[in-house]
């Protein structure tokens, strides 16, 4: 065989190696925690049947997102929704970011991310770190820290194609969190995320695009579908956004999948032609891991 084509063959297969197909399933999520977990499942399964080596699941994937719901629908990881998820994984052989799900812990309550290999191994678990505690008179009074305590570490996940950064929606909001991602090589951000309809229209996606701007990297920020009869109504929207600050993948408030081919050597061509993550001035200031 020609040495050119045997080049071509092998830059094609490694090129392949650096891009993936990344899934986010915007799930309505309803009050009957099974049904979740079975359409979750059902819905990942469908997406790696489009090609998807990647999944992430939105935030409270299992359970209605509210601070009374939290107790009611807590459980331990691993537990009957993980043990789901990882199945599922390692039935399709995917990488998959299990959105979120209230957590019990000995006498605490989480919000939780897991993460599991293509094998169905849990791999990381990340905790929220900063918690939705806000009030906006006359829109929305909303207090996690009523039932919830706080994550205490950052999470990276090593897959096959580049370090993956996790963030659980509250957490988008902290641009040190996203920069401390970035400093430790993280070329995706994902966000599990539910935003109300007070903030949602406004923010959302903004924010999302911001940390991309920011770090030059992939930001995906994943939300449950809108339920309009639900205690707290969903904005949906969930959203893509790459290195150059460009949307790449969105969908409106119903339930639906996204599907993207993401080149995480891009990351690389924009941080090349715009280095301002080598012109920062460590002199004057600098954001460290504690």
């Amino acid at each position: 065989i020609d040495c050119g084509v045997l080049f071509r063959i092998f830059k094609h297969k490694l090129d392949m190696m650096k891009t993936f197909r990344l899934a986010m399933v915007q799930l309505a999520v309803g009050k009957d925690k099974a049904k979740n977990v079975q359409q979750a499942c059902q819905l990942i399964r469908n997406a790696a049947q489009k090609g998807a080596n990647m999944v992430v699941l939105p935030e409270c994937f299992n359970s209605p997102y509210g601070p009374s719901y939290f107790p009611e629908y807590a459980e331990t990881i691993p537990g009957t929704s993980t043990d789901a998820l990882s199945a599922v994984a390692k039935e399709c052989s995917i990488f998959l970011i299990g959105g979120s799900l209230p957590e019990k812990d000995g006498d605490k309550l989480y919000n939780t991310c897991p993460v599991f290999n293509p094998s169905g191994k849990l791999v990381a678990k990340h905790r929220k770190l900063h918690l939705f505690d806000i009030d906006v008179p006359g829109k929305i009074r909303f207090q996690e820290s009523e039932t919830l305590s706080p994550g205490n570490s950052l999470t990276v996940v090593d897959t096959d194609w580049c370090k993956v950064g996790i963030g659980i929606c509250y957490d988008v909001r902290f641009p040190e969190l996203a920069l401390l991602y970035a400093k430790k090589g993280c070329k995706l951000l994902c966000y599990p995320g539910a935003f109300n309809m007070t903030t949602g229209p406004l923010h959302w996606e903004k924010l999302f695009t911001g940390r991309a701007l920011d770090n030059q990297l992939y930001v995906a920020g994943v939300s449950p579908a809108r339920d309009e009869s639900a205690s707290y109504v969903a904005w949906g929207h969930s959203v893509l956004v790459d290195p150059w600050g460009k949307v790449i993948g969105k969908c409106d408030h119903k339930e639906d999948t996204i599907l993207v081919d993401i080149d995480a050597d891009y990351v690389d061509t924009v941080r090349a032609q715009i280095p301002n993550q080598f012109q920062k001035r460590y002199d004057l200031y600098e954001v460290n891991e504690k």
